[in-house]
């Protein structure tokens, strides 16, 4: 079962008393759907996991599937530092309708190389599900080596990474390394197009949040070979990915999906609202490229 090729990566709405909205989840879920994407990660860094219950987060989950039924799969980020918990949560996650999971490099405890080989084998040989992994060490202070995914890449279910190590490079040499059933998806919008230039196969993205048609255009591009057109279009979308992450992520694309009309929300502490400056810049970004 492929990822992707564009995942987007879910903002979590919520509600005027800082409860989940499993409604409008929900509509958000349709909408991507319907709009290009291949896959929805529910419960990620965008998705405001760290602040989530575990309950949450399975009711999450079952929101999404139900409401998105076949029109999209479904990727549960149910990664943590502790192998145990992400084992149990992923049980609880394939239950309530996910197909596919994704766990993150353990962060804070920053296990050596070999213990994050033993902590990801240790899941999947439990979980049974597909596997993506998840490198981001700006976030968990540990990089998931190339060494270390290709060997990875060997167990069965454990067919895909997110990586988001800002490193090209180091795409390129797992893509070189792995073999075809072994997918590379950028965990960087503005990184999508370099990395399908050397062999990724998309994105999971915060951008298509707001503008899944366009990337998934871009995507496609890649694919057919047409990398003119995928340029322009990155060129042009450049802005508006680099706006994702004028703060902390997921604070502007909630914010953006606010002034695009969805009942967002506020964020959970410890995230807390833009700064005007910051949000008059983001504003000025998605009405010159007509997101708003």
């Amino acid at each position: 079962m492929k990822f992707g090729p564009l995942v987007t990566a879910m903002i979590t709405p919520f509600t005027e008393e800082n409860q989940v909205n499993y409604d409008e989840a929900a509509r958000i879920a349709v909408d991507l759907a319907e709009n290009g994407c291949d896959d929805i990660l529910v419960s990620g860094t965008t998705g405001e996991s760290p602040a989530l219950s575990e309950e949450e987060k399975i009711k999450l989950i079952e929101t999404v599937a139900g409401a998105v039924e076949d029109k999209a799969g479904v990727i549960a980020g149910t990664g943590s530092y502790n192998t145990k918990k992400s084992i149990e949560l992923s049980h609880e996650a394939k239950m309530a309708g996910a197909d596919k999971i994704m766990l993150v490099v353990p962060y804070y405890n920053k296990p050596p190389q070999a213990s994050l080989y033993e902590h990801f084998k240790t899941a999947a040989e439990s979980i049974k599900l597909p596997i993506m992994l998840y490198n981001v060490p700006s976030r968990t202070s540990r990089n998931l080596e190339a060494d270390t995914t290709v060997k990875l890449s060997e167990i069965d279910n454990i067919t895909a990474i997110k990586e988001a190590s800002g490193d090209v490079e180091q795409g390129a040499e797992i893509v070189a390394r792995t073999g075809p059933d072994f997918q590379v998806l950028s965990g960087d919008d503005g990184l999508t197009l370099p990395l399908m230039a050397v062999g990724g196969e998309g994105i999971v993205s915060v951008a298509a949040n707001l503008i899944s048609g366009r990337i998934k255009k871009m995507i496609n591009n890649c694919f057919s070979n047409d990398f003119h057109e995928a340029r322009k279009i990155q060129k042009d979308l450049l802005p508006v990915f680099q706006a994702m992450f004028i703060t902390t992520n997921p604070i502007p694309v909630k914010t953006a999906m606010s002034m695009k009309g969805w009942n967002t929300g506020d964020l959970r502490l410890p995230l807390t609202a833009m700064n005007e400056e910051d949000k008059n810049e983001l504003e000025r970004v998605l009405t010159d490229k007509e997101i708003i």
